[in-house]
């Protein structure tokens, strides 16, 4: 099992934007001297959700004061780029990185985000479809055009290339929606998941069985696909204090969660929103209990932490945990010392 540590930059109340970034920042620095395996900024806009709006300009920062870990997005909404333009960052970084870049992408799924760039969000998906297409092909080839229904190009060649050869490995997010995993696996992608988002261990272990069977079905070797998991995890001296620590942080980020996922879920001209309803719920009813239960988060000593990690492994066939501890402003010295925790006792164990 491999250990990755996701920064989605939220911004609640109390401190500045500037202090907070450079708060994460320097935890995503310091990841790979705790021997982390990957880092992972979430581009997020327009809420105190999450204020990064540039993952290539955060990890370009990364990648000059490091020289091991990985670099992951996690994930970069495509709808909202010029397919071309990202294709010739993301090169970049590879080069700039010695060949770090792990290229995740998703589809998107904030009516605000969607709503303040202009997207229409029921094309999410052709978009997002289309534009990894021609980031594929800008990364792949020399001189070539394309000709979709949202974008047409006409002899480009970009420059440069990726050290990666024939790309940066590429990770499809799937959420709740189960075309989203058939597709991960069909078009032979590293994924990208959560039990966060599908309310417990069972669904994302139904849904990752799923993209395994569309990647052997699509001649694709399962074993030389890894599947990404992202869960809440916070390690403490004791089972009382970390959960304790790390309760108000989680339920600010569902409370949150729910206010931008479910402005216009449901519309009936918005079809996409049906995948949407476990967040409605969780944000609207959820407990700490309900979320400890279900294994959506994962709190405790670092031998509770270790098991339940095993577990997700073992149960549900993740390779690489995502782990989400910098959630809802928790304190810098708490996030520290979890990594502490995870560097000496709880990684060892897992590796």
């Amino acid at each position: 099992m491999k250990f990755g540590m996701l920064h989605l930059f939220e911004s609640p109340a109390g401190r500045s934007e500037a202090e907070m970034i450079n708060e994460q920042v320097n935890l995503m620095k310091h990841a790979e001297d705790m021997e982390f395996d990957s880092v992972w900024p979430g581009e997020h806009h327009f809420s105190e959700y999450g204020v990064c709006a540039s993952p290539a300009l955060t990890l370009a920062a990364i990648a000059r004061e490091t020289s091991r870990i990985r670099l992951g997005t996690g994930v970069l909404v495509l709808p909202f780029y010029n397919p071309v333009r990202l294709a010739e960052e993301f090169a970049m970084l590879d080069c700039l990185s010695g060949g770090r870049v792990e290229f995740g992408v998703g589809r998107g799924y904030q009516p605000i985000e969607f709503a303040g760039f202009g997207v229409d969000q029921t094309r999410s998906m052709e978009i997002f479809s289309e534009s990894l297409e021609i980031i594929e092909k800008c990364w792949a080839e020399g001189s070539f055009s394309y000709q979709g229904e949202h974008f047409q190009i006409s002899e480009v060649n970009v420059r440069p290339k990726p050290v990666q050869k024939p790309n940066p490995p590429i990770w499809m997010a799937a959420l709740a929606s189960e075309a989203s995993f058939r597709y991960a696996g069909q078009h032979g992608f590293n994924l990208l998941c959560s039990p966060i988002f599908g309310g417990s261990l069972q669904v994302a272990k139904d849904l990752i069985k799923l993209y395994r069977e569309e990647l052997d079905a699509a001649g694709y070797d399962p074993s030389t696909r890894e599947v990404g998991a992202l869960v809440q995890v916070y390690a403490g001296d004791t089972q009382e204090q970390a959960r304790e620590e790390f309760a108000e942080a989680v339920l600010w980020y569902f409370r949150t969660l729910g206010k931008y996922v479910a402005q216009k879920a449901g519309q009936a001209d918005v079809p996409s929103y049906e995948a949407y309803t476990p967040f409605r719920d969780l944000a609207s009813s959820v407990s700490w209990d309900q979320l400890l239960e279900a294994g959506t988060v994962i709190c405790g000593d670092t031998d509770h932490v270790t098991e339940s990690l095993r577990d997700i492994g073992e149960t549900a066939g993740v390779d690489h945990v995502l782990t989400w501890t910098r959630v809802g402003g928790l304190a810098e010295d708490l996030v520290q010392g979890h990594m502490e925790k995870m560097r000496d006792t709880i990684m060892p164990a897992l590796r």
